[in-house]
């Protein structure tokens, strides 16, 4: 008889626990709907308003776009990544590509043409403000930050999408959150694959600007996706038409035109992400059996996405069996089921590392002894040309010594040159040893003279260039320096 108590008490505590598990698990539930539930707090006649008053394109929105473009060339010209965070903030480029997702999200065809017209206007406007800039600028190198803006991959085709909704949550909200519109502007970075397009037109560069326009693409598509799924879980009405048979033909003209964005976007979608597996089992194939063999020196690596060839170039010798080892981890290994196309090649693999240091020893060491030979040549003909220097200084002095008897002529012309220019106070008169390469001597005739102190400067010019014609005829030289002294 007791057994039958304690068996319903049993039973009535499991009740209760399981009681107790539903109300926590409503209450988790509770939690995360106010949590997570912002359809409360939407306003949806001021959200389209405010996407509508930004999709026009005119006046100083034209001049904004026409700054920031200039702003972020300058930013990929000196690379800088704070100058062009700047450009993104101030450009004026999402209005247009969230009026394009709203226009289908809303079915309306109005705001479609206008965002539609306006956004190709942009397009133009910055492409053509960009190619000005690099057109009078040119970059001498191609820099990081524009590099950065050639090369899209899974995580720009992410970041527009999240950063699209988050955007688009912000603009939703009653009292619209300033500091996520300018996040997104940043993480979307619009503004610098433009510019990157416009590089590469003002370089002739059509890869260039084909990567970078099909990066902004990427961006434009997915904000607007993002833009039309939020609107579309918020319930946003529908745009009204006066007549059913223009709403049934706009929403059908809506959406053919979306399925058509819509594919190769999901395309593009689909291809990146492929490549960005590919990149991700390659980096992990190196790691795993490469990096991790301390018998592989590996110098560099290079995988072209077009053929599917992985080149890679090793330091050290890689014998054939080694070789046939690694193409069969590569296509047998699970962890790169996405390489079994890619074809591998081991450049440098009939080299051997000792050879190879052996041979650029010895050919440094004849450069080095030939390099000796040279010094030694050159310094044996230094020696040369310095007795030769040497000897000419001699004769020179000597020279100098055999014309001391124009002394005597000079004491005449002192007298006659006083009586000539009684302003003279001195003059004096000597042969100048100069050298202006320190090597070669020369004998420079220079006349001394000292002028009246009252007179000016434009008068003594005179004088001494009469002076100097007279002096040249009576010592018989063909050169005279004037040197005044005071």
């Amino acid at each position: 008889m007791e057994e039958q108590p304690v068996k319903d008490n049993v039973e009535q505590s499991k009740q209760d626990v399981q009681k107790d598990a539903r109300g926590l698990f409503e209450s988790i539930k509770r939690f995360l709907v106010e949590l997570l539930d912002f359809r409360h707090d939407t306003d949806h006649a001021a959200t389209v308003e405010a996407i509508k008053n930004d999709i026009p394109f005119k006046g100083a929105t034209a001049w904004i776009l026409i700054f920031a473009v200039f702003v972020a060339s300058i930013g990929l010209n000196a690379n800088s990544t704070a100058v062009v965070i700047g450009a993104m903030l101030i450009s004026p480029l999402m209005g247009p590509i969230l009026g394009v997702g709203m226009s289908f999200a809303l079915n309306d065809i109005d705001t479609f043409k206008k965002s539609a017209v306006n956004l190709a206007t942009m397009i133009v406007l910055s492409l053509f403000a960009s190619f000005l800039f690099f057109y009078l600028f040119p970059l001498s190198e191609d820099t990081s930050e524009l590099l950065g803006r050639t090369k899209p991959d899974i995580r720009d085709v992410l970041i527009a999408f999240f950063g699209g909704l988050a955007l688009m949550v912000a603009r939703t909200k009653k009292g619209t959150i300033a500091s996520v519109i300018f996040g997104v502007a940043i993480a979307t970075a619009l503004m610098p694959p433009l510019c990157t397009a416009g590089y590469g037109l003002a370089e002739g560069n059509l890869v260039y600007f084909s990567q970078a326009m099909y990066l902004f693409t990427i961006n434009t598509i997915f904000i607007a996706l993002a833009t039309f799924i939020v609107l579309k879980l918020l319930n946003f009405p529908m745009h009204k038409y006066a007549n059913s048979a223009k709403r049934k033909r706009y929403k059908t003209i809506a959406a053919v035109v979306g399925i058509v964005v819509m594919i190769p976007a999901v395309f593009t979608f689909i291809t990146v992400y492929k490549e960005n597996k590919i990149n991700n089992q390659i980096a992990a194939f190196i790691k795993n059996e490469i990096n991790a063999n301390p018998s592989y020196q590996l110098m560099d690596e290079d995988f072209d996405m077009q053929t599917k060839t992985l080149n890679l170039n090793f330091f050290n010798e890689v014998n054939v069996a080694e070789e046939n080892s690694l193409k069969n981890q590569l296509v047998n290994d699970p962890r790169y089921a996405n390489l079994v196309d890619v074809k591998l090649k081991i450049k440098g693999s009939d080299t051997k590392s000792f050879d190879l240091i052996t041979t650029a020893y010895q050919e440094k060491r004849d450069e080095l002894r030939e390099s000796k030979n040279i010094i030694e040549g050159l310094q044996n003909k230094i020696k040369d040309l310095e007795e030769t220097i040497t000897s000419l200084n001699n004769r020179i002095e000597q020279d100098a010594q055999a014309n001391n008897q124009k002394a005597i002529a000079f004491s005449r012309i002192a007298q006659q040159a006083k009586i000539r220019y009684i302003d003279i106070n001195t003059i004096g008169f000597a042969n100048v040893l100069s050298s202006k390469d320190f090597i070669k001597i020369d004998t420079i005739p220079v006349a001394m003279i000292s002028w009246q102190p009252n007179l000016s400067d434009s008068i003594i010019s005179i004088k001494e260039n009469e002076l100097r014609a007279w002096m040249q005829g009576e010592l018989g030289l063909d050169t005279l320096y004037i040197k005044r002294e005071k």
